[in-house]
């Protein structure tokens, strides 16, 4: 069930936000939506998804997973 929601946003965030949205060719609630369940999702998976581990995922050797590094992580600093 969709419920309405009134947040205070910045007018030149919400349309530099739109235009996003139109681009992508999706509502502006619709992006702020799927941007919300992602992060109930990084959130229910821990590590695997947070933002460092994805802009580190790029110079890590094509041998090495997520889920190793995440390991590794996890043992290091555990």
């Amino acid at each position: 069930m969709d419920t309405k929601l009134t947040v205070r946003v910045e007018r030149s965030l919400i349309e530099a936000a739109k235009r996003y949205a139109n681009q992508q060719g999706v509502t502006l609630s619709h992006l702020i939506e799927e941007y919300l369940r992602s992060l109930a999702i990084q959130q229910d998976q821990g590590l695997v998804n947070t933002p460092v581990l994805q802009r580190l995922s790029g110079i890590l050797p094509s041998s090495v997973s997520l889920e190793e590094y995440q390991s590794h992580l996890e043992e290091k600093y555990g």
